[in-house]
């Protein structure tokens, strides 16, 4: 599956019975833990659908699963987002801001170390975060911290972040997995994997498997509870199954939901299927007829049966979508908006209002996109033909997708990882000069509202813009959005945990760190 913002084109109160399961009718099941204390020990194995040979320790290449694992798992990061999707402070112990946003204060946690012995201070976090923004710098980071004009010390534990505009939410971006800090000396980063997570990198082999160790140094006396670890990469889908079922491994992400039923089977196994923000998208090219049209855009949205695909796609692991890309478990989710369902007769009525009597356009779909997408797109087919629209089903190459198709045709399947807060995806996919706005979509209003929420420090405020921009996302933008997809994992009964966090998969990534063995 290509993460965009991620991979693409290398660039894109806790409590034991907090976990989420769901059923494959999507029912919601309380999955507890199998002990509510934590309890040290262990060798902890997991199994990983990615990982490349091309993969590298420096945090600008962290752009897969495996190596966003590896960085949670021995990195240490200014801030962190909990379970409940609050952001609290990690290696940032607090932070004050100016009434326009503009300023960020961070007071660094003291006693904090590196594996290699060295005291985190201030030059750490300015380098770290100049690593980013050099102008050589690849990262995919670099578009996120574009808008800050300055970082400067305040003695040994302050740092602070002048910002060229004011974003409430810029505590957010610091902990993306591509962010984190690492020691540093006359300027220069060490990307070597020497961190202040909870573990100290042992053993790499690019694309085959990495391990390490507690560090006994570690700040956080509440956290990596495993004595060790060790990530396997098995692109294999059955293979990475076969390795759980089998004890080779005590966790896997990303299960076949063709299969998963029979991991349900399994009395030592639990299925994990969180709601985040990961979801399916079918850009439409506004600036090429007939999607220039906002009414036939609109009857194209009505043309699709969202539930159908949850049910047959998804096999109820996920939610029906709502043409925009703000998840449920945001705290800015326009809930009041009505959902939009599957209406032959109001697809018919908007493309009366767009002059036509009928509608012929072309899908192009690719399993590169998404898993399923291609019987996504038959599907649509299907319901769209009883409102008058014919939808011919373009089967693409997987090899190439994302640089021939995708954002060159002009009606493509996508798939979007989906980011923590509203600001970023809609700063990153939406916004007029956005360089991943895959719909090549402009609407001012919108452009308007995103400028001035992001310095808005009055939440309420907030909710009504984001609201607002939800429904114009809905109503005019250039993507059919019909599912989120949850994430969905498995692990041994063996393996303890508290309420699994949803802003990435694996527990924020950070599952290394988290979960510990309920029993030998």
């Amino acid at each position: 599956m290509n993460h965009r913002f991620a991979t693409r084109r290398d660039v894109l109160k806790c409590t034991a019975a907090g976990a989420i399961a769901l059923t494959a009718s999507g029912r919601v099941l309380a999955a507890a833990a199998q002990d509510v204390t934590p309890k040290k020990g262990g060798h902890f194995k997991i199994g990983i659908g990615a990982g490349a040979t091309s993969d590298s320790l420096d945090p600008a290449t962290y752009l897969n699963v495996f190596t966003q694992f590896l960085g949670k798992t021995v990195h240490g990061y200014l801030t962190e987002i909990d379970a409940d999707g609050k952001v609290n402070g990690e290696l940032a112990e607090s932070w004050d801001v100016s009434k326009d946003a503009k300023t960020w204060t961070f007071q660094l946690r003291n006693g904090v170390q590196f594996h290699n012995g060295k005291s985190l201070d201030a030059q750490d976090v300015i380098a770290s975060i100049n690593h980013h923004r050099e102008e050589q710098s690849k990262s995919s980071a670099k578009v996120i911290l574009r808008p800050i004009e300055e970082i400067r010390a305040d003695g040994r534990g302050k740092v602070v972040f002048s910002l060229k505009e004011g974003n409430v939410d810029f505590p957010s971006l610091l902990e993306l997995y591509q962010l984190p800090i690492v020691p540093a000396k006359d300027g220069k980063v060490d990307v070597s994997g020497v961190g202040a997570g909870g573990y100290v990198l042992d053993t790499i082999d690019f694309g085959v498997k990495a391990s390490g160790r507690r560090f006994g140094n570690y700040w956080k006396s509440s956290a990596a509870w495993f004595d060790s670890f060790e990530a396997l990469a098995i692109h294999d889908v059955v293979a990475r199954t076969n390795a759980l079922a089998t004890g080779q491994v005590h966790a896997m992400e990303r299960c076949d939901l063709k299969t998963v039923h029979l991991l349900k089977r399994n009395k030592g196994l639990d299925i994990l299927s969180v709601a985040g923000t990961q979801h399916y998208t079918m850009p439409m090219l506004c600036d090429v007829a007939p999607f220039d049209n906002a009414d036939v855009r609109q009857a194209i949205k009505y043309a699709i049966d969202r539930q159908q695909l949850l049910e047959k796609l998804l096999r109820g692991y996920g939610q029906v979508g709502n043409d925009h890309p703000i998840a449920s478990t945001n705290r800015f989710f326009a809930k009041n908006l009505p959902q939009r369902e599957y209406d032959p007769d109001k697809a018919r009525f908007h493309l009366k209002k767009a002059g036509l009597s009928n509608l012929n356009v072309s899908l192009s779909a690719s399993d590169a996109a998404f898993p399923g997408s291609v019987d996504a797109a038959l599907l649509y087919q299907h319901d769209a033909a009883k409102a008058g629209i014919t939808i011919n089903v373009v089967r693409e190459a997987d090899d190439g997708y994302w640089d021939t198709v995708w954002m060159k045709k002009p009606w493509s399947m996508s798939y979007l990882m989906g980011r923590p807060t509203a600001d970023w995806v809609f700063s990153q996919a939406y916004a007029a000069d956005a360089a991943w706005n895959e719909a090549r979509w402009r609407n001012s209003r919108f452009n308007e509202l995103l400028v001035a929420a992001r310095s808005e420090l009055d939440d309420s405020k907030r909710l009504d813009m984001y609201t607002e921009m939800q429904s114009i996302c809905r109503d005019d933008g250039g993507e059919v959005i019909p599912l989120f997809a949850n994430y969905v994992g498995a692990l041994s009964k063996k393996v303890g945990h508290n309420k699994i966090a949803s802003n990435w998969d694996l527990d924020g990534f950070r599952c290394a760190e988290r979960w510990w063995f309920a029993e030998a």
